[in-house]
Formats: structure tokens, C-alpha cells, sequence
């Protein structure tokens, strides 16, 4: 399996005139941006035929996390990056939007990691975008909102990126956004690993398992040109 071989499976989704929703899911630092970005790039690259570079957009799930005033009001700060700390039902209702396609267009909101804060409106999707591909954790968990997620999506790939390597790229994360080393590794290997070990279950529901080779020829987050972090 390599890029191209995703690549190639990505644009066969797409038979006709209905929009496809691609998911890609796994645990924190597992690549899930990293690989949509990429993918996106190369989609864009050869439009089919009719089509301009706008047949394929991307949406982060990410862009749905609660605010932090919100996650004061709840209690929820210190354990930001679980479940209960996303609006799921939103998440669910923009992905049904977007395959329901009524719209010329479609606003998503996006999270802004300077500011570690979701901004609203962020992410335009135009009509013309054929294929969807929208990454995060949960795409593939059964509980709560979450559950309506799944039905919406043709397709969800799981990223099987090294515990370790990965591990290594959210410390690495987190203390570039600002974190000390010693806070950011207490916070991986608490908040990010009780997440990562419950995304974990979820890995046999997924069409696709893309293995650590692949996610490692793609370099880490922030390496090439516009290369996301995860």
C-alpha cells in the first residue's frame, strides 16, 4: 500500500453525481490531518474529467471542539481531546449537510492551535467539491451523538501509526505549541493515551487500517509544504 494506492481508492468513491464522504480516524498524533492534506493536494492535482481543483475539500472534525470558556463552565479543561469535550450532534448535523449537497455552499468551522480555540466559519465547501474527506478521533465510536457520525461517511480509514512514534510526534506537538516538556509528556501519556487506548477499539470497524509505513512516508506534521499537525 502506498499514497497513490489511497489516492486511487479515495477518487473511485466518486462514480457519479452524488457527493462522497471519505472519514479518516485514529488516535492523537496517529497523522489522520497530515494524510487528508496529502491526499487532498494530490486529488487536486488530477481532477476528473469536468471537474476543477475544488472536487475535493477537507473538513476537520477538530473544528468542532468545545471552546474553552465552555470547557470551564463544564468542568471538562483538563481532560480536553475526550468525547464529551467535542459537539458531536454538530459534527453529525454539518456531515448530513454535507451529503444531502442543497447547498452552493457550506461554511465549517476549524481549530486554530496558536489559539488552541475553534473559529467558526473557517472552511468553505463549494459545490463543486464531488469528495469530502473529514478527519478525527471519533469518527468510529458508538457512543453518545457520536453514533450518528458513522452513517453519514461511505468510507472511514483507520491511521495504525507506531504507539511509539506516535507518542514521540504529540510530545514534540505539544511543546511547540507551548507546552513544557514535562507537562506535555504527563498530558500524552494521561488525557491523549486514555483517548488513543478508547480510539483503539474502534480500529475493527474501519474499511481500511492504512499501516505505519505509509503514514511515516509522509513525513510528520509540519514537514513539506503546508503539512498540517495531526
Amino acid at each position: 500500500m502506498s499514497l497513490d494506492d489511497l489516492a486511487a481508492r479515495a477518487r473511485s468513491l466518486v462514480t457519479g453525481r452524488e457527493r462522497v464522504l471519505l472519514g479518516i480516524t485514529g488516535g492523537p498524533g496517529a497523522g489522520k490531518s497530515t494524510l487528508a492534506e496529502h491526499l487532498v493536494r494530490a486529488l487536486r492535482q488530477t481532477p476528473p474529467a469536468g471537474h476543477s481543483a475544488e472536487w475535493v475539500a477537507h473538513v476537520p472534525m477538530d473544528g468542532f471542539h468545545l471552546a474553552d470558556a465552555e470547557l470551564d463552565r463544564l468542568g471538562l479543561r483538563g481532560r480536553k481531546g475526550a468525547p464529551d469535550t467535542f459537539d458531536a450532534a454538530g459534527y453529525a448535523a454539518l456531515l448530513r449537510r454535507l451529503r444531502e449537497d442543497e447547498d452552493d455552499v457550506i461554511y465549517a468551522p476549524a481549530f486554530e492551535r496558536d489559539l488552541e480555540q475553534p473559529i467558526a466559519g473557517s472552511v468553505p465547501v463549494p459545490r463543486a467539491a464531488r469528495l469530502v474527506i473529514t478527519e478525527g478521533n471519533y469518527l468510529l465510536l458508538d457512543q453518545g451523538d457520536w453514533v450518528r457520525v458513522r452513517p453519514c461517511l461511505h468510507e472511514v480509514w483507520y491511521c495504525a501509526l507506531d504507539h511509539a512514534e506516535r507518542v514521540r510526534r504529540l510530545i514534540s506537538r505539544h511543546t511547540s505549541f507551548g507546552k513544557e516538556h514535562d507537562a506535555a509528556v504527563r498530558w500524552v501519556l494521561g488525557t491523549d493515551q486514555r483517548n488513543a487506548a478508547l480510539i483503539a477499539g474502534t480500529r475493527k470497524h474501519a474499511d481500511l487500517v492504512v499501516p505505519d509505513h505509509v503514514l511515516r512516508s509522509i513525513g510528520e506534521p509540519g514537514q513539506g509544504a503546508g503539512a498540517p499537525a495531526d
